[in-house]
């Protein structure tokens, strides 16, 4: 028997009016109508410090909503990450609470004597959602796709997840009623495909 597909929905954008909020409620009525078991994370609605105080010399205990996020995240076997792309990275919130919860020994663990590791999040697929107003040949060609790389490679595959698929959506600033009811009907169908 198939295990169900548990999604976890971490939507990375700090202000509740955004159009990250929008994309989140559209994955997750997509995903619940297909009947997969969602869970979501806002990460605003968290009360936690986002700096990883002592770095990795000494451990920066979790505040409840963190040792939350981690329980959520071990359930899931498919994370989506929802976030606008700012200064062509993540917001700061993202970035802290990836600092805060991917911990050693929770995502991953070095191996004594070695420069490898052991990615203790294997066997989770994810998918990237990002808005941004840059265009986007501008983003890939010329900047690289910074902010994607970093949460595509250097975070989520770089603890166990993969595959890991990823939406663009822009640009945003501008965009027409049309545009953004266009999108939203294809991040549910992303969601309902996935369940």
């Amino acid at each position: 028997m198939a295990r169900p597909n548990r999604i976890l929905i971490l939507d990375g954008h700090p202000n509740d009016q955004s159009f990250c909020r929008s994309i989140g409620e559209a994955y997750e009525r997509g995903a619940r109508s297909s009947g997969a078991e969602v869970r979501k994370c806002v990460l605003a609605h968290l009360n936690f410090s986002p700096n990883l105080t002592f770095g990795y010399q000494r451990r920066t205990e979790l505040e409840p909503d963190l040792v939350n996020a981690q329980t959520d995240i071990l359930w899931a076997n498919h994370i989506v990450v929802i976030h606008p792309v700012w200064w062509s990275d993540m917001p700061a919130l993202l970035k802290g609470f990836i600092d805060r919860v991917f911990l050693p020994g929770f995502a991953f663990k070095y191996r004594e004597g070695s420069i490898l590791w052991d990615k203790l999040l294997k066997g989770k697929t994810g998918h990237i959602v990002y808005t941004q107003d840059t265009p986007g040949w501008y983003y890939r060609f010329v900047l690289g796709c910074p902010s994607l790389m970093a949460l595509k490679k250097g975070t989520l595959e770089f603890c166990g997840i993969s595959p890991v698929r990823a939406t663009a959506i822009g640009p945003i600033r501008q965009s027409s009623a049309e545009f953004r009811a266009r999108w939203l009907q294809r991040i549910e169908s992303l969601g309902r495909n996935r369940a």
